[in-house]
């Protein structure tokens, strides 16, 4: 189950609304257990694992154990469920992680697995399997994504500078090696989110940059209340290869016509970059995260600014606190961050810590 849980882990933010799960096919010949086949769900969420392993694995699947992060689904969806293909395939038992939470499902799989004479057992390694499928059980359970909140801190506590003005960028805070981890942080993920007091500092593409995974970006969401995003920015410039959603806040009776004519005209031109305008208040996080859910994102990579990073945290809306502090001092024209490393109280803990370079990561969990 361990490796199956590895395999799973494979496509992690790659296969859209269905969760990325690992299936190992097994056969015991007299020689000890032999691996005979291993998928994970496909980008974009099918074929899924189950189908996949077992095409690899033929005929030699009969009598075989199949190990399976994810219990296997029992309803007709795009694709046969996967409950069915096992009973086909005629594999004598199959070892499940995780029961899935998902109502179409949800014990169905593992009964029709059981009635068809298939021995079926659950809960193996459940800990771990709950931690590689946490975004997508959060999202089932609980109805909006796991966030995971990323801030980079100087040695005193700031996360940029009020001295750089807009579009100047910030302040190098960590090095390469932090850089790197929070790229394949991204490449994991479903939708990274920015404030636009980050995209007016720093015009940030907020893409995969890494050789190889630059196709698997996550989708780029924009909280802007005012609609202040520029045509003329990275983020719109690429919204047809990536897609962008801008959240800017609903117009009241009190705006006037001018205001309702310029934020229209601004709404028109980002929506003929490809960039989807999202009415809805900014500040209503409890609302705008379950709407995400809805479009089948489960883990969301909070990368703003203080506001930004505040907001989320008074919500009540963060899961993992990533903290990297860097060894420059910025000073007194700093911008503190909203929390900071030995300062973090209930519902976190301190789960580990870490290494890059000269920096270090600071992780906390929030707590059931």
């Amino acid at each position: 189950m361990a490796e199956a849980i590895a395999v799973g882990a494979g496509n992690l933010g790659f296969t859209g609304s269905n969760p990325s799960v690992g299936c190992l096919i097994v056969r015991e010949d007299g020689d000890g257990p032999r691996v005979i086949a291993a998928a994970v769900t496909a980008p974009g969420g099918r074929p899924h694992a189950e189908t996949q392993a077992l095409a690899q694995a033929g005929e030699a699947a009969r009598g075989a154990t199949a190990y399976v992060t994810l219990e296997p689904c029992s309803h007709h969806g795009h694709t046969p469920p996967c409950a069915d293909a096992l009973i086909k395939a005629g594999v004598a038992r199959v070892v499940v992680s995780v029961v899935d939470p998902d109502i179409r499902v949800s014990g169905r799989g593992i009964a029709m697995l059981r009635e068809a004479g298939i021995a079926v057992e659950t809960g193996v390694l459940a800990a771990q399997g709950e931690r590689a499928l946490e975004a997508y059980l959060m999202r089932k359970r609980v109805g909006r994504p796991h966030v995971t909140l990323k801030l980079a801190l100087s040695r005193d506590g700031m996360i940029g500078s009020r001295a750089l003005g807009p579009g100047q960028g910030q302040v190098a805070i960590t090095g390469p090696e932090s850089r790197n981890y929070v790229q394949h942080l991204r490449a994991r993920s479903d939708g990274i989110l920015v404030g636009i007091g980050t995209v007016g500092a720093d015009d940030p593409e907020l893409t995969v940059r890494l050789p190889g995974l630059e196709d698997r970006s996550p989708i780029r969401i924009v909280l802007d209340a005012n609609l202040r995003l520029s045509p003329d920015s990275k983020l719109a410039r690429t919204a047809r290869q990536v897609p962008v959603i801008a959240v800017g806040g609903v117009l009241s009776s009190e705006d006037g016509d001018a205001d309702a004519d310029g934020r229209q005209a601004r709404a028109d031109a980002l929506s003929a970059l490809g960039v989807e305008v999202l009415e809805w208040d900014p500040r209503r996080l409890d609302l705008l995260l379950p709407a995400l859910a809805s479009r089948g994102l489960s883990s969301l990579l909070v990368e703003g600014g203080a506001s930004t990073a505040a907001s989320f945290l008074e919500a009540d809306m963060v899961d993992r606190l990533l903290l990297f502090t860097g060894s420059p001092t910025i000073g007194a024209d700093g911008i503190a961050s909203p929390i900071r490393p030995g300062l973090v109280r209930a519902p976190f803990v301190h789960t580990s810590g870490e290494a890059f370079g000269p920096d270090h990561l600071d992780i906390y969990e929030r707590t059931p």
